[in-house]
């Protein structure tokens, strides 16, 4: 099983359009230690030929192009994706199915909740319903994806819900703490070859907390990719580039007591990869002290392009 790092960003990308904070102005300069970075998405595939989409970033189109192994392959017209898979609705993991309407058969998995997000908006509707299946997938159930004529991928998931938060632009203030969030708002990964081949891999871009259950259930892993937004909870606050703590975005940071490298510490995870790294994560920075450390603890910085085999 192969799996390529689309894209390793969070929402906006590495550097950000807006942002002139210190990591956004060095990744302009050229900097050798500031790797630029696109919005966060994987591909996976058993065979080599047919892949499995995870989230699709706005940066979609840009990631296809810099990806050989997803050009058209032999035939005029086509492309390897034969399925893609939606871990939620934010923004920076659907927006990208928009790139894929040009008539190109693959399906659609998400949770009932996300898909009747697609369903509310009617520019989804650009994937034509006769070439892009809309299959709903439910949590804590192992199933194997297929592409649209129905072949199956070769790979079984298992979709289960963590700790997060719904989507910024389905927040419903009224409804108390937690905005309107459900389990299905935010969405864990595991994956595996359906042949038994190997134990597969964890995919958890987002994630506000480390409950027993979760801790349990990631130890001995032989690999995980997880939710490195920000290095601090207070990050955007203290970097005066936003007003959120972490926390109240739904993700854990990375360092301190209640951070995810202290709470993978004693975990036995073989390989760890921080994904979906917010533009004001000094760990992105490879001369950085911070990253440094997360280096220290095991853990490596996810980049674009990156390919890891299983």
């Amino acid at each position: 099983m192969k799996i390529l790092v689309l894209g390793s960003a969070a929402g906006g990308g590495f550097p950000q359009w807006n942002c002139a904070c210190e990591g956004c102005r060095r990744a302009r300069s050229g900097d050798p230690a500031a790797r630029p970075r696109t919005q966060s998405s994987l591909a996976v595939t058993a065979d080599g030929e047919r892949w499995l989409l995870l989230n699709a970033s706005p940066d979609l189109g840009a990631q296809l192009l810099a990806s050989p192994q997803l050009h058209p392959q032999g035939s005029l017209r086509g492309n390897p994706i034969s399925a893609a898979l939606l871990t939620n609705a934010d923004i920076d993991h659907v927006a990208g199915l928009l790139t894929l309407r040009e008539s190109h058969p693959f399906a659609v998995y998400a949770t009932p909740r996300v898909h009747g997000v697609l369903a509310a908006n009617n520019v989804f509707n650009v994937l034509n319903p006769e070439l892009v299946a809309r299959r709903p997938m439910a949590l804590g159930e192992a199933f194997q994806p297929a592409g649209a004529d129905g072949r199956p991928l070769g790979l079984e998931v298992e979709a289960f819900a963590v700790p997060g938060k719904v989507a910024l632009y389905l927040e419903d203030a009224s409804a108390g703490p937690g905005f309107g969030s459900v389990a299905e708002d935010t969405v864990a990964l595991r994956i595996r070859p359906s042949d038994g081949s190997s134990e597969g891999f964890f995919y958890i871009p987002g994630c506000a907390g480390m409950p027993d259950w979760l801790a349990d259930r990631l130890h001995g892993a032989p690999l995980v990719l997880f939710d490195g937004t920000t290095w601090t909870d207070d990050e955007m606050i203290r970097s005066g580039t936003g007003v959120k703590t972490a926390a109240r975005m739904g993700h854990m940071p990375m360092s301190g007591h209640a951070g995810s490298m202290a709470a993978f510490a004693p975990l036995k995870v073989a390989r760890k990869f921080y994904i979906h790294i917010n533009n004001t994560n000094p760990a992105l920075l490879e001369d950085s002290p911070e990253r440094a450390k997360a280096e220290a603890a095991g853990w490596r910085i996810a980049h674009d392009g990156l390919e890891l085999t299983l």
